[in-house]
């Protein structure tokens, strides 16, 4: 196959663009920042009292439940992207999904505008939708990077889009960045993060009419065949499991995926309430070690691609899980606002590079199939349930050590097991003398 036009290249990239300022703004910086302080209790000194919030009648320490929510949001969407997968591929509607979950997510965004101390359960609906419209419409979206890129194309592209999303959330962030620190017009820092939620609706919203300005339909696989959505969109799933059983390199290396995926993913969920909470960052100072966490990805998605061209896609996943590795270590014994900003550079380094590589990696090893949407929706399964099985991991350890940095070096087995299984990866692909496919 050939590479789609320049034009349709940067269009798919433009909606990182457009939702990486969800990923910044409401589960990186902004919104846990002031989630957690409308959930911190003081005495009149201003010393913290306690982080216990009351939600549906149970008390729960603020940064579990906050891990809880998400861990729900995605288990949702492990749930239902593949029966909507199913019916994608069947129809060739792919992007009408994706636009649905896109303005899912961007009208939630919005409405955290009206998120105070005395609504909590409207902060967490909304973070839960625009969680839920977040990763819904990533199904779709990764799903085209194969049927507009061709195997040799797909690192770049993928990199490129992860490079989009990066620059673009920081020009977002950067502008509600004024309005938290400047506080301009008499407005409180509070309100001003508000206005940060209602700014992200609206530029997820309004970038993302380029990407739908360009990219194509989606053409149907084969005939709609009418049966029970439900049981058929996870056929679908089993469907494409039982073809990756087939193929050693693949099962491998879903499995390795995974397991890393349960680490990943829940560090950089939680690593904002982290800071916050056990660092004691203040806000300002916060935004800023995430804002250089952000403009180091840029670079290191771009140097993990190159790095795949020379030495392999999977020594380089196995590289950065070392490194995630080190990270956790690190992070147990980080105290002092110096060692954190040494740490968010090196996790900024691996962030994008350790995405950007396992989604084009996937990308070259699955096989040859105009079911990209199914295939794309047991990926993102994959790693919408590591995510549940880290994010419930990481609060049930905080809850009961009480302790943060307990729950952070627990997630070292994942990454352990993670690297094994990549090694076996590799291993396979040596015995099928096939060094050069990934």
């Amino acid at each position: 196959m050939q590479t789609a036009s320049k034009k349709v290249i940067n269009a798919w990239a433009m909606y990182d663009w457009a939702n990486s300022a969800y990923n910044l703004v409401i589960t990186t910086t902004i919104f846990p920042a002031y989630y957690d302080a409308i959930t911190t209790a003081k005495d009149a000194a201003g010393n913290i009292i306690s982080h216990k919030v009351n939600f549906l009648g149970h008390t729960f320490e603020s940064a579990s439940l906050y891990n809880y929510s998400i861990g729900f949001a995605y288990l949702i969407i492990a749930f239902i992207s593949p029966i909507l997968s199913s019916i994608a591929d069947y129809r060739g509607n792919k992007k009408a999904f994706m636009q649905f979950f896109c303005y899912l997510g961007s009208i939630a965004c919005a409405i955290l505008f009206w998120f105070d101390k005395d609504s909590l359960s409207l902060g967490i609906i909304g973070c839960i939708l625009g969680a839920i419209g977040y990763c819904g419409s990533l199904v779709f979206y990764n799903s085209y990077l194969p049927e507009i890129a061709a195997p040799q194309d797909r690192d770049r592209i993928s990199a490129r889009g992860f490079a989009f999303g990066y620059i673009g959330s920081v020009l977002l962030q950067l502008i509600c960045f004024v309005f938290v620190l400047l506080t301009p017009f008499g407005m409180t820092v509070g309100f001003a993060s508000q206005l940060s939620f209602l700014f992200t609706g609206i530029w997820w919203l309004s970038f993302s009419q380029i990407t739908f300005s360009q990219l194509p339909k989606g053409s149907p696989a084969k005939a709609f065949q009418p049966s029970n959505i439900i049981t058929n969109g996870f056929k679908e799933l089993a469907k494409v499991w039982k073809q990756a059983k087939q193929m050693p390199l693949l099962k491998r290396f879903l499995i390795s995926f995974f397991l890393y995926s349960m680490g990943v993913q829940t560090v950089m969920l939680a690593a904002t309430l982290f800071a916050s909470q056990e660092i004691h960052l203040p806000e300002s100072k916060l935004i800023i070690s995430l804002l250089i966490i952000q403009l180091v990805a840029i670079a290191g998605a771009y140097i993990m691609a190159k790095l795949s061209d020379k030495f392999g896609n999977i020594k380089v996943l196995m590289f950065t899980v070392i490194i995630w590795i080190g990270i956790c270590i690190s992070a147990y014994y980080t105290v002092t606002e110096l060692q954190f900003y040494m740490l968010a550079t090196v996790v900024g380094l691996v962030m994008g590079g350790i995405q950007s590589l396992s989604r084009s990696t996937y990308s070259k090893i699955m096989p040859p199939t105009h079911d990209t949407a199914s295939f794309f929706s047991f990926y993102d399964v994959t790693e919408k349930v590591a995510i549940v099985i880290g994010m419930f991991s990481f609060g049930f350890v905080h809850e009961l050590t009480g302790n943060m940095r307990n729950a952070i070096i627990a997630l070292i087995v994942f990454f352990v097991l993670g690297l094994i299984f990549l090694f076996s990866t590799l291993s396979t692909q040596i015995t099928n003398k096939n060094l050069h496919a990934v």
